[in-house]
């Protein structure tokens, strides 16, 4: 691309319905290709713990939980469940929503804090169990931001046209690393799963995508191999989540060239309803703009994004044409922004 080319781009404003893609162009390619979501799929396991359960066992006053969280229950895996099963359940859904055949997925990317061994990593796993036989399988190792990362790996596969196909999972087993006697972190953790298929031929877009990191934030949110369970700051981490998320925000819709005003859902993180509340106060936003479905799954961490993308979807929330701004903090720090164009 000469440099008129360019600069003509980049001076080119962005518009509703056409989002800015950016994506490497080389010598003698027809065009960037467009990655969009062409499937989504959950897996919740059926045990329900209730936050009156933990308030009894923490001898917490009834309603402390909910008021403090906005959490009523959080699912449990069994002992014969875990990461991979719940990934392999959501992925398989993911797959069926898009009528996508399994042998077409060209990379598998696992979002997960922990997979169920050391090593082998999750994904290959998933893609064995899948049948994805022609798919490269990739762990994602990026905390609660993790499936925010695999989109924008993904995408970035497909747009520079190294894939086709991209099958992304959040999948988390965090009860495992739970200290259920911690009033701090035992009401905010459950297990569950969520997929999207990242597709050439989906008809929405993935647009802009912005990611950060700050290591010397990594104690806030940390869990100690000598332990092996989460620790949080909560007030601190509570003060940054909606300091860093208000920011990618505004970031990611200022690179598309977009307000606030014309976005129809806001999607993030479902780590804390407060954090949510919150976050919608400082941008201005009516709540009934940021998805919340945290009540009855709790912080799934990884996994929480693509899950609140199926049951936003599911109810109806979240409609075909409908711009949204997905976003993330999770241990690292690590956090970021996004926008899709939503065409299932």
């Amino acid at each position: 691309m000469m440099p008129a080319e360019r600069a003509a781009l980049q001076d080119a404003p962005p518009h509703r319905g056409a989002l800015p893609i950016s994506a490497p162009q080389l010598r003698g390619a027809a065009k960037v290709r467009t990655a969009g979501i062409a499937g989504v799929g959950a897996a919740l396991p059926p045990e329900r713990i209730t936050s009156g359960q933990i308030a009894q066992r923490l001898q917490l006053s009834d309603g402390w939980i909910e008021r403090r969280t906005g959490i009523s229950e959080r699912r449990r895996v069994s002992a014969e469940e875990g990461v991979a099963e719940l990934a392999i359940r959501a992925g398989a859904a993911a797959l069926e929503d898009a009528r996508l055949e399994a042998s077409k997925v060209d990379l598998v990317l696992v979002a997960t804090l922990a997979a169920d061994d050391v090593t082998p990593g999750c994904a290959p796993l998933v893609a064995e169990a899948l049948r994805c036989t022609s798919a490269a399988a990739v762990d994602i190792g990026a905390a609660c931001t993790g499936s925010l990362a695999a989109i924008a790996l993904g995408s970035a596969w497909i747009e520079s046209g190294r894939a086709h196909n991209v099958l992304v999972i959040g999948s988390e087993v965090l009860s495992r690393f739970t200290n259920h006697d911690d009033r701090r972190t035992a009401p905010l953790f459950g297990d569950g799963a969520g997929a999207l298929v990242i597709s050439s031929s989906a008809k929405g877009a993935i647009g802009p995508i912005l990611l950060y990191s700050d290591g010397s934030a990594a104690s806030m949110i940390r869990a100690r191999k000598e332990s092996g369970l989460l620790e949080v700051e909560g007030h601190e981490t509570f003060l940054r989540a909606i300091a860093e998320l208000h920011s990618a925000t505004n970031a990611v819709l200022s690179q598309a060239g977009l307000s606030l005003s014309e976005v129809d859902l806001f999607v993030y993180h479902q780590a804390n309803g407060r954090i949510l509340k919150a976050l919608a106060d400082r941008l201005g936003l009516a709540r009934d703009r940021v998805f919340d479905c945290i009540a009855d799954t709790g912080n799934t961490s990884a996994a929480s994004l693509p899950i609140a993308l199926e049951r936003a979807r599911r109810l109806r929330v979240l409609r075909p044409g409908m711009l949204v701004v997905l976003g993330a903090l999770g241990a690292g720090l690590t956090w970021g922004a996004a926008i899709v164009q939503w065409e299932l």
